[in-house]
């Protein structure tokens, strides 16, 4: 069974506690994380990766599928991020973006794969397209291929609707759940938008504000 476990996490800045988590996410499951700026959701996003920026400390651990990976390199973790902006490439094709992230294999059954995940979000024979062609929508699709052909056994979702209108976001946080429904890898998202943490169907821990 996949899983990211929290383990008693506790987050602090010059002896202030930001926040205190201890919580399990299987597989296909959304834990939706909310507050205010400054309340921690960056930080903690920046803990899950190994990245703790300076002046903050932790105590707690991390367990990726029963493994604890709290002391281990970032790019060691297999946890996928999907940000607000798709971050592609613009001198790569979006077959060469999606390969990119992909773990090395024969290169035919890597294009078979990306052509068969491309036709699932309804970008089939975009391939060769610059990504700059591409409307926001179809970049935030590509981006998304992105992170699931890369088996990541985690992913964190950095507000990744934020930038969208609310039809298309609406049309993309559906397309996103489901995926990761389908690929059954646990998430976590951070979020302003209400909206957001009802469509995940998951558990909400909402932060406050830290005290100045």
């Amino acid at each position: 069974m996949q899983s990211l476990k929290i383990n008693n996490l506790v987050l602090q800045q010059d002896n202030k506690t930001l926040l205190s988590i201890n919580e399990t996410v299987d597989g296909g499951e959304v834990l939706t994380i909310m507050g205010p700026s400054g309340s921690g959701k960056s930080t903690f996003l920046n803990w899950l990766v190994g990245m703790l920026p300076e002046g903050f400390q932790a105590s707690g651990a991390l367990y990726l599928n029963d493994q604890d990976i709290s002391d281990m390199a970032s790019h060691l973790r297999h946890i996928g991020l999907l940000y607000q902006d798709p971050l592609l490439f613009p001198h790569l094709s979006v077959e060469g973006n999606i390969a990119f992230a992909m773990p090395k294999g024969d290169k035919k059954e890597r294009r078979q794969t990306i052509t068969e995940a491309l036709k699932q979000v309804g970008l089939e024979g975009m391939g060769q397209r610059s990504p700059n062609s591409l409307s926001g929508g179809q970049q935030a699709r590509v981006a998304l291929l992105r992170v699931l052909l890369s088996q990541p056994k985690a992913i964190l979702l950095d507000e990744p609707f934020s930038k969208l209108d609310s039809q298309l976001r609406q049309e993309i946080r559906e397309l996103v759940f489901e995926q990761i429904k389908l690929y059954n890898i646990p998430a976590i998202m951070v979020t302003h938008d209400e909206s957001d943490a009802v469509a995940a169907k998951g558990k909400v821990i909402t932060l406050a504000s830290v005290p100045a």
